[in-house]
């Protein structure tokens, strides 16, 4: 799957791609929202949810490294 095929789906096809297919990475907090960083292989995804309802709002794929910046700091790699 490619990040053009990933992004023409709509929200629920999104999150089914990313639970079948998806590897969790981070997570962090920004204006009320939960967001989680999942590798896709080719690119990255993420999902945007509020905590108190626990609905999603956006899931949207990635493909800029400028996107994971606000990761760098809660992602640890270990041999």
């Amino acid at each position: 799957m490619n990040l053009t095929l990933f992004n023409s789906h709509s929200l629920a096809g999104r999150l089914e791609i990313i639970w079948a297919h998806g590897f969790f990475l981070a997570h962090r907090g920004r204006r009320g929202y939960h967001i989680e960083l999942y590798d896709m292989g080719g690119f990255f995804a993420e999902v945007w949810s509020n905590p108190q309802t626990d609905f999603i709002s956006l899931i949207r794929g990635l493909d800029s490294k400028r996107a994971l910046e606000p990761y760098v700091s809660s992602i640890t790699i270990l041999e």
